[in-house]
């Protein structure tokens, strides 16, 4: 007999209850229908699949029935316009980018305070007068087109930048001659995830053939396609470099060695962190010839020495080693390691001003090393304090490169780096209107339900008595060999200032401690990652920090499905949940955009074994009628074409039914804005305002401002 798993089905539902503080929510309509899917003889109901035609009538009347009751109960709280003031003020200062070299030239990034998105600006010299080369504000009147990554020619001459609509992850791109700041008539549609790699007089990009009308945010993409566009033609003209009609999940990334001798392009299916490396001589006509042809571990070209590359690479490595390969001879008994293996996390190799400047991660926080091309180490880079460093970017023949440091409590600050004196000086620092100094951070070591040693930040006011009774802001991700690391936000700053305690806790699935880390926390071992998150949670609760009336939880994306399998899981453990744009549906994710790109990462509903786990934490499948959840914004957006909006849709509108408690089940869905990259200033801090307005009501909590 075939089992079968299904949601309760009722043609409709329309209900409504008195929330803990009082008020009166009236969920919206959410109709459920008898549709069932087959799962190699397991049947599993999925009565809101209408919620995934986003270019439907119905589907847009329930949006905007739900944002409404979202934006009705936000309405009430009263300090809800201070909070927004306060975060205002706070996000009013002058945030600037490292410098990049170019020729003569310097380029940054700028945003005067409240700039809905950042200018790009250029100057000669470093002491030169800035000048605007590329103001985003000018392409939309509400700041909802973004920049998408820039790129210079190698003679400097041109300007690439890509643009994002509404923050969707299509890109279009153009060319700006950089002397007249004029734009040229080259344009580039419907590209994604794909940047602009200059060679002589065009650049090579990656494309998808175009959507079908309708589909542009919801279909499937598979199959991209590696272009050359030569300036001054259409797109219609570009030359097909390389395609794989037998494998449509193959993407391809290229890049251009400085001195324009090589092509580089890596070859990925998907986010797996194995790819294929292929090369061309760009001074011969020899064809694409391929270096590594096996998904057998990740290589990442670093630069070229003669007609040799170094290559960073975690093959029999978990934390990565750098070695030489000639392409010529790629085979692995004539590597040369230069860098080996270590107890740390090798994350980044630069080669500038002749010396190897690579980031390491240790215990989750950033350290510096200078080694000379031969690997021989040289010495550290010191930096100001524990925290994230990022940067060192620039060319063979630069002396100087810039880094950015940062730490929770720490803003974003630019160093001038000396590569041959190795000294640091200070180049930039953010002007925040708080004080540092009133604030405390430390690094704790719990253990998981399984006896894993794992990492955790806390962060507090200096002084605040640890009594149990502190509300408190869970964060992790946990997947895709994504870090967490210390870093500045100014949105957290109101909540420190009225007492909460943030804590970060790094979790298996990310790369804080190398590929073998990632691997403990994906496919059949994702329960590890749920299983961190709470333990972090009860560590919090036993160390007399805070206590389950007052423990929040938050995440975006894959910390999104964290979020909602933790509160199915253990709902009685958290006050307050934000599940953030989150992969909720584990059976079709893959159905949309890019989500097929994530089976290396979470298994897929097609593979029968597969299905098995993904079915015990779906936190769709997994939510049960009857339950007290708690207190639960969820948040998406219309244009966000990574993880398709109909995941948080049918998650609502089963957690509106499923939840039995007084606690508010809302979802907020924001309009012309994606996946969270590019996201206009404005909208940004109304988000912000909305997510901890609804924690501290929900926590019986009035902040002061």
């Amino acid at each position: 007999m075939k089992s079968i798993i299904r949601l309760i089905i009722f043609s409709a539902f329309l209900f409504s209850f008195v929330s803990a503080q009082g008020q009166q929510i009236k969920y919206p309509l959410s109709k459920k229908i008898d549709h069932i899917d087959d799962y190699s003889g397991i049947k599993i109901a999925d009565p809101y699949r209408w919620l995934e035609d986003n270019n439907s009538k119905e589907t847009g009347d329930w949006v905007e029935a739900q944002n409404k009751v979202t934006q009705e109960y936000l309405t009430k709280i009263s300090f809800r316009e201070g909070f927004k003031k306060r975060l205002t003020e706070l996000w009013n200062y002058e945030k600037y980018s490292a410098p990049s070299k170019h020729g003569e030239y310097y380029t940054y990034s700028k945003n005067d305070g409240l700039q809905e998105q950042s200018v790009i600006y250029i100057q000669k010299g470093l002491n030169g007068k800035p000048e605007v080369l590329l103001d985003p504000n000018k392409l939309s009147k509400d700041g909802s087109v973004s920049l998408g990554g820039i790129s210079f020619s190698h003679d400097d001459k041109y300007l690439a930048y890509g643009i994002s609509r509404g923050g969707s992850d299509w890109r279009e791109f153009y060319v700006m001659d950089v002397k007249t700041k004029k734009l040229t008539d080259d344009y580039i549609k419907w590209s994604k995830f794909s940047g602009t790699a200059w060679y002589k007089d065009g650049f090579y990009y990656s494309r998808y053939d175009e959507p079908k009308p309708g589909d542009e945010l919801k279909g499937k993409i598979e199959y991209q396609k590696l272009y050359y566009h030569k300036l001054g033609t259409q797109q219609s003209e570009d030359k097909l470099i390389l395609e794989d009609n037998q494998n449509p999940k193959y993407g391809f990334g290229a890049g251009v060695t400085d001195d324009e001798k090589f092509l580089i392009i890596s070859v990925s299916q998907g986010t797996a962190p194995e790819n294929l490396l292929y090369y061309k001589d760009l001074n011969s006509n020899m064809p694409i010839t391929p270096i590594f042809t096996k998904f057998e571990a990740d290589y990442s070209v670093v630069d070229n020495i003669d007609d040799k590359f170094l290559i960073s690479t975690n093959y029999q490595a978990s934390n990565n080693k750098l070695i030489l390969v000639d392409p010529k001879n790629p085979a692995k008994e004539n590597w040369k390691t230069i860098i080996p293996e270590s107890n740390d996390v090798m994350q980044s190799v630069s080669l500038v001003g002749g010396k190897l400047l690579v980031t390491y991660l240790k215990d989750a926080t950033s350290k510096i090393l200078v080694f000379d091309l031969t690997g021989k180490y040289l010495y550290d880079v010191k930096l100001p304090a524990v925290g994230t460093c990022g940067g060192f970017f620039g060319k063979k023949s630069d002396s100087e490169t810039f880094y950015t440091f940062t730490s929770f409590t720490y803003p974003p600050t630019i160093f001038k780096y000396d590569v041959k004196k190795n000294k640091s000086q200070l180049f930039r620092k953010a002007e925040v209107k708080f004080n540092p100094a009133s604030y405390e951070t430390k690094q704790v070591f719990y253990k998981s339900k399984d006896g894993t040693k794992v990492p955790m930040f806390i962060v507090h006011k200096k002084g605040l008595k640890l009594n149990g009774n502190n509300p408190t802001l869970l964060y992790a991700y946990g997947g895709f060999n994504i870090s967490q690391q210390p870093g500045f936000s100014v949105a957290r700053i109101p909540l420190l200032e009225n007492g909460v305690v943030y804590a970060l806790a790094c979790l298996r699935g990310g790369s804080e401690y190398g590929e073998d880390w990632h691997k403990a926390g994906m496919l059949d071992k994702k329960q590890n990652v749920f299983d961190d998150f709470i333990s972090a949670a009860e560590f919090l609760i036993n160390d007399k920090i805070t206590n389950p009336s007052k423990l929040a939880i938050q995440g975006g994306s894959n910390g999104g499905l964290l979020v909602g399998a933790v509160i199915n899981q253990r709902p009685d453990l958290f006050k307050v949940a934000f599940p953030q744009v989150g992969v909720m549906d584990m059976l079709r994710f893959h159905k949309f955009t890019i989500g097929w790109a994530w089976v290396s990462e979470y298994g897929s509903s097609d593979n029968p074994d597969q299905f098995k786990f993904l079915i015990k934490y779906s936190p769709l499948h997994n939510l049960k009628l009857g339950t007290d959840y708690p207190a639960t914004l969820v948040t998406t957006a219309d244009h966000d074409d990574r993880v398709f909006p109909a995941h948080s849709f049918k998650y609502a509108a089963a957690l509106q039914e499923m939840n039995s408690g007084k606690n508010p089940a809302l979802i907020r869905i924001e309009t012309k804005v994606g996946h969270g990259a590019g996201t206009s200033t404005s909208k940004t801090i109304e988000l912000v305002t909305d997510l901890y307005s609804f924690m501290f009501y929900n926590m019986s909590i009035t902040p002061k401002f």
